[in-house]
């Protein structure tokens, strides 16, 4: 399955969520934390069980509350009986959240039942940051790993996660650079944060293209009108396509040697790895 672009949808807003998932969008968030006020939590849980007891249309994740919040409990018990694809968990700290979760998805629904896979928002307090490591102990129950740029500067009393152009701060990189070698490690998909500057196409363009061009495999979208340029931005283009065909091709005409030339360029088996995870993207 891939996960180019997910797109976040206010769980309160259920007048949107059909739309979200006709947006081309590979998967979408139903949310019940940010997007939500207090007073509409019940609302939304409601409204994203009556969808996913439907005929779902796209790959559906919910986001449940943090944790140490206290709203996690009556966020599973509202929906797990639904069956969501995933759930996304804000504010996560390892392993051990995981854990944490399955315990309260398991009180919900047995000690037998199969449980979605998770999707943990991997870098939103400053204890979260010295826990990426261990997602790895937690392989088997992650749909991925993704990270926020907003969620841990306001946890540590920064002004900002960005500088004046929008690139991100040097603490913001490190966040950024570490989720992403943590979910490789832990052999899950790499999905990067949000780009929150909505009609900034070009912006969001070079951004998505920096996101793949680092290894993240997807990014989250906040608008509908952001799934186009997410979903190009993680496809390869024909020409990207055609030369790792030749790679493959090159190696597949001579199979006992490990170095060669294609156009004039030498490749050797990280690069026809390369390729060959090219091609599978594009498939």
């Amino acid at each position: 399955m891939r996960l180019r672009s997910l797109l976040f949808v206010p769980g309160d807003r259920p007048e949107r969520f059909a739309k979200a998932a006709a947006s081309g969008a590979d998967a979408i968030i139903l949310d019940l934390e940010d997007s939500v006020s207090l007073a509409n939590k019940d609302a939304a849980r409601h409204s994203i069980a009556d969808y996913l007891g439907g005929a779902r249309e796209v790959f559906t994740l919910v986001r449940v509350n943090p944790l140490d919040g206290h709203l996690t409990a009556a966020d599973v018990a509202a929906i797990i009986a639904a069956r969501p694809d995933a759930i996304m968990l804000p504010k996560a700290e390892g392993a051990p959240s995981i854990a944490q979760l399955d315990t309260i998805m398991r009180s919900e629904s047995g000690p037998d039942a199969s449980l979605p896979p998770i999707l943990p928002i991997a870098t939103e307090t400053a204890a979260a940051i010295f826990t990426l490591g261990s997602y790895r102990e937690a392989k088997d129950r992650l749909l991925g790993l993704t990270w926020g740029a907003e969620d841990l500067p306001a946890a540590i009393g920064a002004t900002t996660s960005r500088e004046a152009d929008g690139s991100y701060t040097a603490p913001y990189n490190v966040a950024r650079a570490l989720t992403l070698f943590a979910a490789h490690a832990a052999g899950a998909a790499a999905i990067d944060t949000v780009f929150p500057a909505i009609k900034d196409e070009a912006g969001l363009a070079a951004y998505a293209a920096r996101a793949r061009r680092d290894g993240f495999t997807g990014m989250m979208a906040i608008h509908p009108s952001q799934v186009a340029a997410i979903n190009a931005a993680f496809t390869p283009g024909a020409d990207e396509v055609a030369r790792a065909q030749a790679i493959v091709d090159a190696f597949a005409a001579q199979p006992g040697v490990g170095v060669l030339q294609v156009d004039g360029k030498m490749v050797d088996a990280p690069h026809l790895k390369q390729a060959k995870h090219i091609l599978s993207l594009a498939d």
